[in-house]
């Protein structure tokens, strides 16, 4: 690597000394290799001079004719120079001086090969970056999974359908915001640094305010403050918001993270579901072109309505265990233990914990989806309103695929102000007792549903995790630019 890299300086130096310093010119570039497919028969016919500019991938030299691919933002082209047409000076530079990884700025017009290939016969070139280091793996492309996530810039180079899958990420965000536009939803900001983190049962990160001489936390949700909105009268609000948690990472998890988060008020159920199965399926058919999507493991249609089934349902159907028939711990511990199923409660605190674990083990991997599971136990959901069939479940639903908890939503959200205060306290309890997920008082949120918020619905979806059910990815790393990694050791990162 260190010898190529001196080789590659060295030549850096004999453009500068030709007067061709790359660093120090701009590009006229004025089309691109998907506009040049796209009007190939017209401009060739023309004659038509066309620029364009991007990263050399390979050169195949072939005595007195020489062929390169260009690639832009935008695709692949193949360019050629002829000794005889270009000049001998203009030519051997470009053989002696160029390398893949190079990027270069391509001046001619267009042509077909003996082979039929159509190419851009160089007129004029111009060094516009010299890369003063390889293209990876030889540049036939970048395998190792661990060096793709931490130089993402060298995996979108190497691999075509890496690249597809973060411009249809970009499009589902895109479609997201036009739909919720078109249905009169405000998009809003709110604090990423919080005094007290709340919204969701989760471990936060913590920092220091200097001038303040605080503890800040970064946000585990925007909940708290959305709702607080709907308090100062915004009837239909949302944010894609940058979360952060501070758990564990794996194919499921980061601890960064995206969702959106939107609230309606005076929304009732089914209007509700209507909703967010028409947004999810704009979505697809934006990103997509198709609500019938190839998973990772089975074909999914995301064809309303969704099948729906209750929290009780799943977990019966998945474990035997009635959690009707469980009241306490020690009653879920019991019915566990007597139908055999392995679960470790560890690091479980109260009943709400103790039954996730159980769901989790159980009910959700087998789930494939989509499938809204509905009315979890109050004890799981502080912040959500009471089912009006059975006050001891929550008026919840979330989406399910592939295993994978993709929406998480509050068909009634909890805007009671003196039951919030209970749940609150509970949650306390839990804290004191060891959870490091309970949710904390949040005093201010408490006084401004105390002036009234009103009856709404709300819900959270992942981006990251429907981006992967969509695209097939198996890990959330593979949508997201730049996962969390552990740092390399120094001399490793010395050596790379």
């Amino acid at each position: 690597m260190l010898e190529e890299t001196q080789v590659r300086l060295e030549k850096l130096e004999k453009l500068k000394a030709l007067g061709m310093d790359p660093y120090a010119v701009t590009t006229q570039r004025d089309t691109s290799a998907e506009e040049l497919l796209a009007s190939f028969d017209a401009w060739s016919e023309e004659k038509r001079v066309c620029t364009i500019a991007g990263r050399i991938l390979s050169v195949r030299i072939h005595g007195g004719m020489m062929f390169a691919d260009v690639m832009d933002g935008t695709g692949k082209f193949q360019i050629a120079f002829k000794e005889d047409k270009i000049g001998e000076e203009a030519f051997g530079q470009f053989r002696d001086l160029v390398d893949p990884g190079d990027i270069v700025e391509i001046r001619g017009t267009l042509f077909t090969t003996k082979r039929g290939e159509k190419s851009l016969q160089t007129s004029a070139w111009t060094m516009l970056t010299k890369a003063l280091l390889p293209l990876p793996e030889k540049w036939h492309g970048l395998q190792d999974v661990e060096k793709r996530y931490r130089h993402r810039e060298l995996d979108l180079i190497a691999n075509q359908e890496v690249k597809e899958r973060f411009v249809v990420r970009s499009k589902l965000v895109a479609s997201l915001r036009r739909f919720l536009a078109d249905k009169d939803f405000l998009e809003v900001e709110t604090p990423i640094l919080q005094p007290i983190p709340g919204g969701a049962n989760a471990r936060p990160f913590v920092t220091q305010h200097n001038a303040l001489d605080i503890d800040l936390y970064l946000r585990i949700a925007p909940e708290l403050y959305l709702k607080r909105l709907l308090v100062g009268g915004f009837e239909k609000v949302f944010e894609i918001a940058r979360c952060f948690r501070n758990e564990g990472i794996d194919y499921a998890h980061n601890p960064e993270f995206t969702q959106i988060e939107l609230y309606w008020a005076y929304a009732d159920k089914e209007a509700f579901f209507g909703l967010m199965e028409d947004m999810i399926m704009s979505m697809c058919i934006d990103a997509l072109g198709t609500t019938k999507i190839i998973g990772e493991e089975s074909e999914l249609a995301f064809v309303a309505p969704f099948k729906r089934m209750t929290f009780r349902e799943a977990v019966l159907g998945a474990s035997g265990i009635d959690i009707n028939q469980c009241e306490s711990v020690d009653d879920l511990k019991a019915a566990v233990k007597k139908a055999k199923v392995k679960v470790d409660f560890a690091n479980a605190v109260g009943l709400g914990e103790h039954l996730d674990e159980l769901y989790k083990k159980t009910a959700r991997a087998k789930l494939k989806g989509p499938v809204w599971i509905l009315d979890y136990p109050i004890e799981m959901k502080p912040l959500a309103g009471r089912s009006p069939k059975d006050p001891t479940k929550s008026a919840t639903a979330q989406l399910v695929v592939e295993g994978a908890e993709i929406v998480n939503a509050y068909y009634h959200e909890l805007h009671d102000p003196i039951d919030q205060r209970k749940r609150f306290e509970e949650q306390q309890k839990l804290e004191e007792e060891g959870s490091e997920e309970a949710q904390r008082m949040d005093e201010e949120f408490l006084e401004a549903i105390e002036h009234g918020m009103p009856p709404a619905c709300g819900l959270g979806m992942g981006i990251d995790r429907l981006t992967a059910v969509l695209t097939a990815a198996h890990s959330l790393k593979e949508v997201i630019l730049f996962p969390t990694l552990r740092p390399l050791p120094r001399q490793e990162t010395e050596e790379e």
